[in-house]
């Protein structure tokens, strides 16, 4: 049979690692495929470098829009990125009846639903294993894999920059800026490194699990997001002390509630921030760059999936991946292939009507809360009886010695304090009263406390 015929839309890092993987591993592939798989054209701005990548048997073109109007293309990969011209040139894929595969999680998180109503439309597959978690093959396995299960909750360590950060912090005991420049230095971090440290990045990526896991169509713009850049060596410390772990997870979680009247308030949580996780977790002990994700099904109970979340051939991994699913599906009814984000897209609609993303106040969560207070009677009564009135149960409390914080002769110290469950909206109410008191001298800091059980 003749080989697939792929076009490849950019070929840097992941584009070359593509492009390599399947050249060493052809036979293999093939015969996994049940046909060869070839990059026959490639579109790059620098097409000198693109040729050196590729030898002399691939044409190279600057313009992508050539490759898409190559009727011999069945398959165009977009590695380009961004939200601009990516979108353009993988909808002028798809209406050219191409099939696409994307690394591009911003796309799809942002522009999802419009790219997978323009496939269906047209029959052809938008395959994006590799959007998520590099090498990792969560999406094969949310969407394949646990079809059987009612996915309860994920949580995931889905940046490698963001990590890598804070297991510095932890083991060196040095605060974000410092570690941060350390990152840029080994290339961890990008010299605008805002998307990571700020959650964006993980919350792209948190959103198309959310689709894929609960029926729903992608709405990044209802996630939560909070970043790294605020957290301070001196609470990776107490969290250490008090049997925890620092990290930026990426949150997505059925809730099933009801309000005092009995009316349901139940919905889907999307939300990307740093949380504490008892050591004794798996999750707790990824370290470094990598990733991981925590998928809790109904009737598999807790699965984990663990590796590189990004990298040239780790990812590269997930993009063949998707051209081997495609080539083995190329001729079946689309009809009969896999929804793209699980379920059929009819019902999607539905399902989001039936279960809305949560306004963060919604959410139910425990916390860490950290206050520099005077070191003087009646400080700690005075905010746990606040606390009381709101309704908020009370885990445990440490104190710090004042010399321990300040140094000899200090007049302030540090209250710890970790909570039970509660909504978030009844926290920012109390912790807005707490702030107020006249003996709390410094900012708040909260962070938010997942058990994963």
């Amino acid at each position: 049979m003749k080989p697939i015929q792929v076009g490849l839309l950019g070929i840097g890092t992941v584009g070359s690692g593509v492009f390599n993987v399947l050249q060493r591993n052809q036979d293999e592939i093939s015969r996994r495929a049940g046909r060869g798989i070839e990059i026959a054209m490639v579109a790059d701005l620098d097409v000198e470098r693109a040729k050196s990548v590729v030898g002399s048997n691939v044409q190279v073109v600057n313009d992508a829009r050539a490759v898409i109007a190559n009727p011999d293309i069945d398959i165009v990969i977009e590695l380009i990125g961004g939200y601009g011209v990516a979108k353009a040139l993988v909808l002028e894929a798809i209406a050219a009846g191409k099939h696409v595969v994307t690394a591009n999680k911003a796309l799809l998180a942002v522009h999802g639903t419009e790219i997978f109503a323009a496939a269906s439309a047209k029959g052809v597959m938008v395959a994006f294993e590799a959007a998520v978690a590099g090498g990792i093959p969560i999406i094969k396995a949310l969407r394949e894999g646990l079809t059987a299960n009612r996915i309860q909750w994920i949580a995931g360590i889905i940046n490698g920059t963001t990590n890598f950060i804070l297991s510095e912090m932890r083991d060196k005991g040095l605060d974000f800026e410092v570690v941060l420049k350390e990152a840029q230095r080994l290339g961890y971090a990008e010299a605008d490194p805002t998307f990571d440290i700020e959650g964006v990045d993980a919350a792209h990526k948190a959103t198309i699990m959310s689709a894929i896991a609960f029926g729903i169509p992608v709405q990044f713009d209802k996630a939560y997001v909070e970043g790294i850049t605020k957290l301070g060596a001196a609470d990776i410390k107490y969290a250490e002390q008090l049997g925890y772990r620092i990290k930026l997870l990426g949150i997505t979680k059925r809730a099933e509630r009801f309000d005092a009247t009995g009316k349901p308030v139940g919905g889907i949580e999307l939300r990307v921030h740093p949380s504490l996780v008892p050591s004794k977790r798996l999750i707790a002990n990824v370290e470094g760059a990598m990733n991981a994700v925590v998928v809790q099904g109904d009737a598999v109970g807790t699965t984990l999936y663990y590796g590189k979340g990004a990298g040239s051939e780790p990812t590269a991994s997930a993009v063949i991946a998707d051209l081997v699913d495609i080539a083995r599906l190329h001729t079946a009814d689309p009809e009969h292939r896999v929804p793209h984000l699980a379920f059929q897209p009819h019902t999607l609609t539905d399902a989001m009507g039936a279960l809305p993303v949560l306004p963060m106040s919604e959410v139910v969560t425990s916390y860490y809360l950290r206050l520099r207070v005077a070191d003087q009677a009646g400080v700690l009564a005075k905010v746990t009886g606040l606390l009381a009135e709101a309704g908020v149960s009370i885990d445990a409390v440490l104190q710090r010695e004042a010399d321990e914080v300040g140094g000899e002769g200090s007049t302030q110290t540090d209250l710890i304090i970790l909570t039970h469950d509660t909504r978030e909206g009844t926290m920012d109410a109390v912790i807005a009263q707490m702030q107020a008191l006249p003996t709390v001298l410094a900012p708040i800091t909260r962070i938010r406390k997942e058990e994963l059980n």
